[in-house]
């Protein structure tokens, strides 16, 4: 049975959340760079960095807290489509997360894009994470 790396990466995440950690460190992949990369832009994270170390690709993902109590702008942190269940909806049936204030990240075969830009191009795909 393989590995399902982007679900590490949530774990990873929803831990570091859970313990007020200001780096995270997750294998880097072309899905999860691609994750990164909208985290980053929808403002989930502050930045991410591709590193090389000794053998391997690391993502170095900085998450964001703010005020003095470092609450979390990661609220929820989910895997949608899981290996042993995919979950596969047109554009028309990807759902909306709090009224649009979260976001619905997904794979399809223009690469991975949130929810709003899957609506806009008409297309479906994957659901591979909610994020609110």
């Amino acid at each position: 049975m393989g590995n399902d790396i982007i679900a590490n990466m949530i774990t990873s995440i929803r831990n570091a959340n859970l313990g007020k950690i200001k780096i995270v460190r997750v294998p880097a992949t072309d899905a999860t760079r691609n994750i990164a990369k909208i985290l980053s832009r929808e403002g989930f994270i502050e930045n991410f960095i591709d590193n090389h170390e000794d053998t391997e690709d690391i993502l170095i993902l900085n998450l964001k807290y703010q005020g003095k109590r470092r609450k979390s702008y990661i609220t929820t942190l989910r895997r949608i489509s899981k290996p042993g269940l995919r979950v596969y909806p047109n554009h028309r049936e990807i759902p909306k997360v709090l009224g649009g204030m979260g976001i619905v990240i997904l794979s399809t075969s223009r690469g991975i894009v949130t929810d709003r830009e899957a609506r806009q191009k008409k297309i479906g795909g994957e659901l591979l994470c909610y994020v609110w």
